[in-house]
């Protein structure tokens, strides 16, 4: 196919990487334990983590897995814990133990937790104290055979680490009470497993580095067969970009609030800033918006990643105007779309234009990217990265031209091996081409920009025409008394279906005909929602999408 983004490239960028650069994301790791040794990899909560430190210390968790535990190469981990240091240590300790990693959030309700260990057959589960009790639940219905389980201070120096888990503990009781037998504390797994040798294991690219589950909002969660190679060519597709607009003198420090168990963080900030030897500080709870904006004031940053729900929240906090930008040259917004109004505001704040890319778990997760040098937001998810080609096809899977609107779909070395025990669910999203679908309707301009219209299973169809939510979204986010909105359909007798907005104002005297006399102006007829509803708060995700089907107040028939 004609690579027409290609030529829009900016300086420097390759058409293509290497993948032969590294076999596993274990050998990625301990080439950059060689390279940046004593440099700072991972800061939380006042303590620091040398390149060094990761490399002592998950060496002992992967010795201690292989031999106290037993496991063997291919065997299930799943780590159940927010960005704490020690996420990392045990993430490179199983990867390096030749384990596959099943990234688990640890707000899962026990149904949730239950299917999922279930279903990708995870031995054992490493897991903060504060979710126990739902371990606790469910654990005899599960293949888990060995509870690890950490308290919030364990990383840190005594006597703060004894401050800071008194503190979770008894001030702000966030430690349910809970009880499972014959469990292990992390802290003493690292002091056994330093005693311990750590056998090599050899990995390719072919062998599965995580079970990445997703599609939680809309049924039962599959688990995404991500390979070292499908990771390790996202890492260098991510890299090639990125170092082509930054200065390699320069020391990076990227601030990352999204999770480490989400696959964007875990790819952009965990993997390429670490091959680019930055350091990761850690936010565990960026859902407290001015404890995050007082540790972004502590030390000037280089990089930040989130969705546009978080950045939103930042703006929208008393002192993030006073936090030192003149580092930060890349803000990078993934996971759902980036609203103008946000991205526009972000721009005035800080000077840094809000970078807007495109991706999915099942590609592990980066497809697209703009270049980091735009001046400003352009509403493009960017270009297909090195070595990624994209494409829009029809229904009857024909490729469509250049401007027309159809399904995005997805072909490149990062894309996933399939769904773990799915065939028929990865049959119908990988064709026999090796396109994944989306589900996403784009269209591609001349230049090979890509952009997102709305999702397929979003989208309302109002008396037979097609209304996107985003479309929606973006005109009420505009109004100046709005601080967030979501926009769904509602089934009418007579349309078929109808435009509802939920929204959360800014200005507290907002009312429904304000805001349907504003739309009015902006859209079409048939567009315009004839629903409003304020909450004080939109349901979203774990890493900040709003769940749009927690809107609805009735179900809506699915086609």
């Amino acid at each position: 196919m004609d690579k027409v983004w290609l030529k829009s490239y900016p300086p420097g960028i390759p058409a293509e990487i290497d993948l032969s650069e590294y076999r596993s994301v274990a050998q990625l790791f301990e080439s950059c334990v060689e390279e940046y040794g004593d440099r700072p990899a991972y800061e939380n909560m006042g303590t620091t983590l040398s390149y060094r430190d990761v490399d002592r210390l998950s060496a002992a968790f992967a010795a201690y897995l292989q031999q106290a535990l037993g496991l063997r190469q291919g065997d299930r981990v799943a780590l159940m814990m927010p960005n704490l240091l020690q996420y990392p240590v045990a993430l490179f300790g199983s990867l390096r133990a030749g384990m596959a990693v099943v990234n688990t959030n640890p707000l899962y309700t026990p149904r949730e937790l239950r299917h999922q260990l279930s279903d990708s057959g995870a031995r054992v589960i490493v897991i903060l104290e504060n979710f126990a009790h739902v371990l606790e639940e469910v654990i005899f219905d599960t293949p888990v055979e060995h509870a690890i389980v950490t308290s919030t201070g364990d990383m840190h120096r005594f006597p703060r680490s004894a401050l800071i888990n008194f503190a979770v503990r008894h001030v702000k009781k966030m430690v349910p009470r809970w009880d499972l037998e014959e469990s292990i504390a992390f802290s003493d797994v690292l002091k056994i497993g330093k005693n311990l040798d750590l056998v090599p294991v050899e990995l390719t690219h072919d062998d599965l580095a995580f079970l990445q589950y997703t599609g939680g909002t809309t049924g039962v969660s599959k688990g995404a067969m991500l390979t070292h190679g499908n990771m390790v060519a996202n890492m260098l597709q991510s890299t090639a970009w990125i170092r082509a607009f930054t200065d390699e003198t320069t020391r990076e420090v990227i601030i990352t609030a999204l999770p480490l168990y989400h696959i964007f963080s875990l790819t952009a900030n965990g993997l390429t800033y670490m091959n680019l030897g930055g350091l990761n500080r850690l936010i565990t709870n960026p859902r407290d918006m001015p404890g995050f904006v007082k540790e972004l004031k502590k030390h000037p940053f280089t990089a930040i990643t989130g969705v546009n729900t978080l950045f939103n929240a930042l703006l929208n906090t008393p002192g993030f105007d006073q936090v030192d930008f003149s580092q930060l040259r890349v803000t990078l917004g993934g996971g759902m779309a980036v609203q103008r109004r946000v991205a526009e505001r972000w721009k005035e704040v800080t000077g840094c234009t809000l970078i807007e890319a495109y991706g999915l778990t099942e590609t592990a997760p980066a497809a697209c990217i703009n270049p980091l040098d735009l001046p400003e937001y352009n509403g493009s998810i960017g270009l297909p990265i090195p070595s990624t080609e994209c494409c829009i096809k029809n229904d009857a899977g024909k490729m469509l031209e250049i401007g027309e609107v159809g399904e995005l779909c997805i072909r490149g070395p990062q894309v996933m091996k399939g769904y773990f025990n799915r065939p028929q669910e990865t049959d119908r999203t990988i064709d026999a081409d090796g396109w994944l679908h989306t589900g996403d309707i784009a269209k591609m301009d001349a230049q090979g920009y890509f952009y997102i219209v709305d999702r397929k299973k979003d989208m309302i169809l109002v008396s037979g025409f097609n209304v996107y939510p985003n479309e929606i979204e973006e005109v009420v986010a505009a109004h100046p008394g709005v601080e967030e909105v979501g926009a769904v359909g509602e089934p009418d007798e007579r349309s078929g279906e109808v435009v509802k907005i939920v929204v959360v104002r800014k200005d507290p005297s907002l009312t429904e005909e304000q805001l349907i006399a504003y739309s009015r102006e902006h859209l079409t007829g048939y567009k315009v929602p004839k629903i409003v509803e304020f909450r004080d708060e939109l349901p979203k995700t774990n890493v900040g999408k709003i769940l749009r089907r927690e809107l609805r107040s009735k179900p809506l028939n699915q086609s």
